[in-house]
């Protein structure tokens, strides 16, 4: 049964960019901060303190599962 919450295709792009980038994370200036406020309310990500945003472990697992098409 799906229990997740439903992620936009530009949200799961959002989602992707943060993997892609690593620990050097997404500056918060870009188009996609909409998007990457709202992962980080569903605790996909977070905002660090220099601005940038990063991925969570929670984010993680859901980028494996909903992106990569992974088994959990």
């Amino acid at each position: 049964m799906w229990n997740e919450p439903y992620l936009e295709s530009c949200c799961r792009s959002a989602l992707h960019r943060l993997t892609l980038v690593g620990p050097q994370g997404r500056p918060p200036e870009l188009k996609d901060q909409p998007c990457l406020l709202r992962l980080q309310g569903m605790g996909l990500a977070e905002q660090r303190a220099d601005g940038h945003f990063a991925i969570t472990a929670p984010g993680r697992a859901r980028h494996a599962s909903e992106i990569l098409k992974r088994p959990a």
